[in-house]
């Protein structure tokens, strides 16, 4: 019994960080998916001048290296710890203090980003912890603005196995959710694996109406 209760525990920690341990998940993570992040931030094709909201920001990585790819570019991250926030705030302080980098604790279902503000929004293995799969996606559609994108990348198996569920809710709800809110040009682009693991992405943009 008490390993299966520590494997709950340490896949909570993964979902939500938590203190001291929370913290040093939260800096793996940081080296796991570099190639994701990398690969990610490639498919925003993100415009001059742009602001770019990440949901389920982590440590700040991603924030990180969007800034020190375009200088022009400014950033906001959203995760739920508390601890994470923390970390990801130390991380990109120098940007904080220009005011390109701005961090909240909050929850991706209900986002404190104000309407019609966001050029391009990305999400990096949250898929699987979204609750409401319509509300998110309504709150992607009321925070980006006309001809925005999103990227949600997550990963759909490893090795020689396929995680079905995820490619079929991505098939059966996610993609046909995102057209019935106006979404554009929804598809499914497959990464680099990254230890193995499948790495794929479902993106789409808001029109300009």
């Amino acid at each position: 019994m008490l390993p299966q209760v520590f494997k709950n525990w340490v896949d909570s920690q993964y979902e939500n960080p938590r203190g001291p341990v929370g913290k040093y998940i939260g800096e793996k993570m940081v080296r796991q998916h570099r190639i994701e992040v990398e690969w990610t931030i490639e498919q925003l094709q993100m415009h001059p001048n742009a602001t770019v909201l990440e949901l389920g920001c982590g440590a700040g990585d991603a924030m990180a290296t969007i800034r020190h790819k375009r200088d022009d570019v400014s950033v906001i991250g959203l995760d739920r710890s508390k601890t994470i926030i923390h970390s990801a705030r130390k991380r990109n302080d120098a940007s904080i203090q220009t005011g390109r980098a701005h961090f909240i604790q909050g929850d991706l279902h209900q986002l404190e980003v104000a309407d019609v503000s966001v050029d391009h929004v990305f999400s990096i293995h949250t898929l699987y912890f979204w609750e409401e799969i319509t509300t998110v996606l309504s709150e992607i559609e009321r925070v980006l603005k006309p001809n925005g994108t999103f990227v949600i990348t997550y990963c759909d198996g490893k090795g020689d196995v396929e995680w079905t569920s995820i490619s079929d809710m991505v098939q059966d709800r996610f993609i046909p959710e995102a057209i019935n809110l106006g979404f554009e040009d929804v598809s499914v682009q497959r990464g680099p694996d990254s230890r193995d693991y499948h790495t794929v992405a479902v993106m789409g943009h808001k029109p300009n109406l």
